[in-house]
């Protein structure tokens, strides 16, 4: 499989500019991940962190879902990954646990994020709240998710860096 990564627009309205600045970072993760074998997907960066790529995948879903599904639309699904008892579930796996599970999930919940953003307003508010009980709207929740996969896709760089010496923007 390769990856394709469109360049997003330079002169697109405002809408479009933002869920091309997210599919664009949301590609970079997955090219990141591409012609790797499950053992340097599961590859740590450094010891002791627990950061791989497996794992980024993975906590990418649960973002996805968690922004777009349970915020926005405000409806639980529960969490793919994590548990009360092991928050950080997402970067923890076992050898049952596969790389095409985790990018399929990953896959289908960008989908269903696409899904639930597209009947939404940028100035619309979320029908779920934050801890404090804050709404968003749905501008700043694209805009956190482009900054959230930029932050990891840095640390997808140097992870793929480790893993087999591969750079690249």
């Amino acid at each position: 499989m390769t990856t394709e990564r469109l360049e997003p627009a330079t002169t697109a309205d405002e809408r479009t500019m933002l869920e091309g600045w997210l599919d664009y970072h949301r590609r970079t993760l997955a090219w990141k991940c591409e012609g790797l074998t499950d053992v340097q997907l599961r590859t740590a960066a450094v010891e002791p962190s627990e950061l791989t790529l497996m794992g980024l995948v993975r906590h990418m879903a649960e973002v996805e879902r968690f922004w777009f599904h349970e915020i926005l639309l405000g409806e639980d699904l529960g969490a793919l990954y994590c548990t009360e008892e092991d928050r950080d579930g997402d970067f923890h796996f076992t050898e049952a646990d596969t790389w095409e599970e985790a990018y399929a999930t990953w896959q289908a919940e960008i989908a269903n994020a696409r899904r639930d953003a597209a009947g939404v307003g940028l100035d619309d508010l979320s029908k779920g709240r934050s801890r404090s009980g804050e709404a968003f709207n749905l501008r700043w929740i694209i805009t956190h998710m482009i900054e959230e996969y930029a932050r990891h896709n840095g640390h997808a760089d140097l992870i793929r860096e480790r893993v087999d010496g591969s750079t690249g923007d």
